[in-house]
């Protein structure tokens, strides 16, 4: 994949990002060029090497078509949660490592049910926390859209999301007690 400078891509873990150039530097005694991003959230700066640009998961942000279909998917049920916290953790870390936005939905309804049944752990609470940021960062980039009113239908989707699946698998936390 090629990047301009000017495009606005989405890194894994970081959110959204702009390529501000195309610069060579010298590791040892190897030219390599990096794309040079700017991280939108706190105006920092990440190198990527060129050729690594697909192997670290950089991708476009996302079109208002897979913007539409994000937001359609937050209010949507979704899969049983795992009762193991440690597989359950592991998992979601993946998710949000994927640098899917999607994945990271999924990780956002999950960890808000959990919540919903006891106090989340404070990894898992940074976990939804970082999910959150992610699909903020990505739709209101894609869809120029006000970041505190994208805050609020996220999280009224995402409640909706959870009653659905509360139907579907009420108190997980209580079963894995008894």
């Amino acid at each position: 994949m090629t990047l301009r400078i000017g495009q606005k891509v989405a890194y894994p873990s970081q959110g959204v990002c702009r390529v501000e150039q195309i610069e060579q530097r010298m590791i040892g005694s190897l030219p390599m060029q990096f794309y040079s991003l700017r991280v939108l959230n706190d105006n920092s700066t990440i190198f990527v090497p060129l050729e690594n640009a697909d192997s670290v998961g950089i991708r476009p942000v996302i079109t208002q078509i897979q913007c539409k279909k994000l937001i359609a998917r937050l209010s949507e049920d979704f899969e049983p949660i795992s009762n193991e916290w440690k597989t359950r953790s592991k998992c979601f870390a993946d998710q949000l490592r994927s640098g899917d936005v999607f994945e990271a939905a999924d990780v956002l309804k999950k960890l808000a049910f959990l919540s919903r049944e006891k106090k989340l752990s404070f990894r898992e609470q940074n976990l939804l926390e970082k999910a959150k940021f992610l699909i903020i960062s990505e739709v209101s980039n894609a869809e120029k859209a006000d970041e505190e009113e994208l805050r609020t239908e996220i999280e009224r989707l995402v409640e909706l999301a959870c009653d659905r699946h509360a139907v579907q698998q009420p108190k997980v936390m209580t079963a894995a007690v008894h």
